[in-house]
């Protein structure tokens, strides 16, 4: 699902928005949601999951060209981890999706 989707679904869903409504609302969202991280707090949406930043501590690498040894800097990463609510969801599919997506193995 791009932002584009994401956008056409809540104007479907929400009768009362107009696409610009939705593509407003999308944007206000995922803009708070970046600010914060870069802000480093932490942002949790209860039965969807957080959103955090991690931190990488400076390390050696390869170029895998040449082979010589790099220096990496330390960075700071946005992380995800999915609520429990969000990955019983994914786990339980509905079986009209499951023979939507493709072959499948029977189990006895």
């Amino acid at each position: 699902m791009t932002r584009s989707d994401l956008v056409e679904e809540l104007a479907a869903r929400f009768g009362q928005l107009n696409q610009r409504d939705a593509e407003q609302a999308v944007k206000t969202i995922l803009d708070a949601v970046s600010d914060a991280l870069v802000r480093g707090h932490r942002i949790e949406i209860r039965g969807f999951g957080s959103f955090a930043i991690n931190h990488r501590p400076p390390r050696i690498g390869r170029n895998p060209r040449s082979g010589e040894s790099v220096q990496v800097p330390s960075k700071r990463v946005p992380h995800f981890k999915p609520g429990k609510a969000l990955r019983e969801a994914v786990d339980l599919k509905p079986e009209a999706l499951t023979q939507d997506s493709g072959p499948t193995t029977a189990q006895a």
